[in-house]
């Protein structure tokens, strides 16, 4: 019973009103949903930790004209096609706990080119011992590649988990110019 009810917290929240769509990317077909006020996520197609909504009979119905879709869809083309690495996007963090919140705003702070460990994560939201917990935050931020959640590597420099997957996780370090080991 107590497992059942840390697993329920872990559900993220959307508002009624999110939409969808799709868009390809050299990395493989993205999903991205917003409200009309908000981009609230962007996935891979195939990471862990999707959205039901995202497909399935209570799926979010498709709305390519969505503004904050279109945004997004633009402004990651053009980080694919390298002319971009900073995102100016409306993100509604509320789909998580205040905690995850916390940590997905520590993500934002993490420049391109740039790495920290999940350790320096923990410090820089000011919780250092909970850097588990700041893990597990991390493996269910909603916005791939907008928050920035690929680059955080483990203490020694190692790629670590990542729910897009490794390679992904590799991919985009390469295009941010990041040396690997």
């Amino acid at each position: 019973p107590h497992s059942h009810s840390i697993q329920r917290a872990l559900i993220m929240k959307f508002a009624k009103n999110t939409v969808q769509t799709r868009i390809s990317t050299p990395l493989g077909d993205a999903l991205l949903a917003a409200t009309p006020t908000a981009l609230v996520g962007v996935w891979f197609h195939d990471q862990r930790h999707l959205p039901a909504q995202l497909s399935g009979d209570g799926a979010w119905p498709e709305d390519a004209d969505n503004p904050h879709l279109q945004r997004a869809a633009t402004q990651l083309a053009e980080y694919f096609a390298g002319t971009r690495d900073t995102f100016d996007l409306e993100l509604d963090l509320s789909g998580g706990t205040a905690f995850q919140q916390s940590v997905w705003r520590g993500l934002l702070d993490i420049q391109c080119g740039d790495t920290a460990s999940y350790g320096d994560l923990s410090r820089s939201i000011g919780n250092a011992t909970a850097v588990r917990a700041v893990g597990a935050a991390v493996g269910r931020n909603p916005f791939t590649i907008v928050v920035p959640c690929h680059r955080i590597l483990g203490a020694d420099g190692s790629l670590t988990g990542y729910a897009g997957g490794l390679a992904r996780k590799e991919a985009l370090l390469r295009r941010e110019s990041v040396l690997l080991c």
